[in-house]
């Protein structure tokens, strides 16, 4: 049995750009990248966060690096930011459906050579064109550039004949702004639904950043109440969330392994804090029975109802569920 896990090298880590998704170490890759910053770069970070007129366009350069004694071919790859199921911002490729708000997307505005040939042991520029839109906005066009060996994957199989099948990438975000100007936060929840994790029972409540700024260290409480069953009650507490400009994901409220989902009504309550600031008005206290206070909060209710067909659709392929009935048929044996 194999299982695909895609394992993501960013060229500079920094909490508003979120976090590498595994530690990589150099000799993973046969091929090494380095952006070279132009004179409108915003700071002195390792990714490009490029200040630059309305119409304006501009070339970028990348340089590649072949470290090794054979011909390496690199694929390459634009993608918008989005926020994924975690809470964590994406900058290469994914299936994420790009959100009803996002304007300006960075593949439109951005471009590169799918492939490029490393020969052995040399260095090469890749160059990237952007163009700034011509209509005056304030906010960020946020994506990344993704660099990945063709064809090069790396099988590890462990006692039990599972093999995990690595796909390795270099990702370099790449922000584009016509100004520095602060954009205010918001939030919004969209539509409250059950669903399924990891073909674990849960509900899900969508989340949407409609702003065109990073929504940054983020905390949620969330509750999920029986209202046709006052008993049931499941709760998902999660801090240091990020999303990206424009994007949207489903926030997870799991009914915990084994539970049936039953139908009926119920009702979601929602607390969401954003951007730490000593001085904010807005407080929680941690995991660790600590208080943060934040500069922004946000409070949401929303009642919603399960079918008797989805809840028996769902459980049917609630794995968890499927084995805890299992083992009580085997014992009743």
């Amino acid at each position: 049995m194999k299982i695909y896990q895609k394992v993501l090298l960013f060229i500079a880590t920094i909490f508003t750009l979120g976090a590498v998704s595994k530690e990589v170490h150099a000799n993973e890759f046969n091929f090494s990248v380095n952006p070279v910053l132009p004179e409108n770069q915003i700071g002195e970070s390792g990714y490009f966060n490029l200040q630059m007129s309305p119409g304006q366009s501009q070339t970028l350069t990348i340089t590649l690096k072949n470290t090794t004694d054979k011909t390496v071919v690199v694929e390459e790859e634009i993608a918008s930011a989005t926020t994924n199921i975690n809470g964590v911002v994406e900058y290469s490729p994914n299936k994420i459906k790009a959100d009803s708000t996002l304007k300006y997307n960075l593949v439109d505005h951005a471009s590169i050579p799918k492939e490029v040939s490393l020969q052995p042991n040399s260095s090469q520029q890749v160059k990237v064109s952007v163009t700034m839109p011509k209509e005056i906005f304030n906010g960020v066009i946020a994506g990344g550039i993704t660099f990945k060996e063709k064809d090069s994957e790396k099988i590890n199989s462990n006692s039990k004949g599972l093999s995990i099948q690595n796909k390795y990438a270099y990702v370099v975000a790449l922000l584009m702004q016509q100004n520095k100007n602060t954009v205010a936060p918001d939030l919004k929840l969209n539509k409250v639904e059950p669903s399924q994790v990891n073909y674990k029972n849960v509900i899900n409540a969508n989340l949407q950043n409609p702003m065109a700024g990073y929504l940054n260290q983020m905390y949620v409480q969330a509750e999920v109440k029986g209202v046709s069953n006052s008993k049931l009650s499941y709760k998902a507490n999660k801090e240091m969330l990020q999303m990206a400009p424009n994007s949207n994901f489903d926030y997870p409220v799991s009914i915990g392994d084994g539970n049936k989902l039953e139908a009926g009504k119920y009702r979601l309550s929602m607390t969401v804090y954003g951007q730490k600031n000593n001085d904010g008005k807005f407080t929680y206290v941690d995991s660790k029975g600590k208080e943060q206070k934040f500069d922004y909060q946000w409070k949401f209710t929303k009642d919603f109802t399960v079918s008797g067909k989805t809840a028996s659709k769902l459980n049917s392929k609630d794995v968890t569920v499927k084995k805890l009935l299992g083992m009580k048929i085997g014992l009743s044996g």
